[in-house]
């Protein structure tokens, strides 16, 4: 693939959302793409995480570990950011990945990430807004959760 085929990916993200063409190169030009074949582990739970992973072709499934069982989290595709909170802090996978089909991904570091951030402090306070939201958004949440099983 190209990297204008790449930029059109990243284009569909909705972590990248209102990212102008030039910093949205700058993703696709840092990113290391990778080929896996079905059946290939993408990465497993727990695993520390310093990237995430921008589904480009075919189909990702995310199982978590539970016991000797593993839950199906979901099967991702195309546009799909796995592994987006490992692109702001320190953190550990909670879940694994595997590639359910033959599958291109798009491999986004963390440091990669913050050189766009600093280069465009303007998407780094969008960013910030929008998290800050979400956030809110899951404190509520959490919260009428409470109230519902306490009560």
């Amino acid at each position: 693939m190209s990297l204008e085929s790449d930029i059109a990916i990243l284009r569909n993200v909705p972590l990248f959302e209102g990212l102008a063409s030039d910093q949205l190169r700058l993703l696709a030009f840092g990113a290391e793409r990778r080929r896996l074949a079905a059946g290939e582990i993408v990465f497993r739970q727990d695993a520390q995480a310093d990237a995430g992973f921008v589904v480009a072709s075919g189909t990702v499934a995310l199982a978590r570990q539970g016991g000797n069982q593993q839950k199906l989290v979901g099967v991702y595709g195309p546009g799909t950011l796995l592994g987006e909170l490992a692109l702001i802090t320190a953190t550990t996978r909670p879940a694994n990945a595997k590639a359910e089909t033959d599958c291109e991904l798009l491999r986004i570091t963390r440091s990669l990430f913050r050189r766009m951030l600093e280069e465009y402090p303007e998407y780094a306070a969008g960013l910030h807004e929008r998290l800050k939201i979400q956030f809110a958004d899951m404190t509520r949440q959490i919260l009428a959760l409470e109230e519902r099983f306490s009560g």
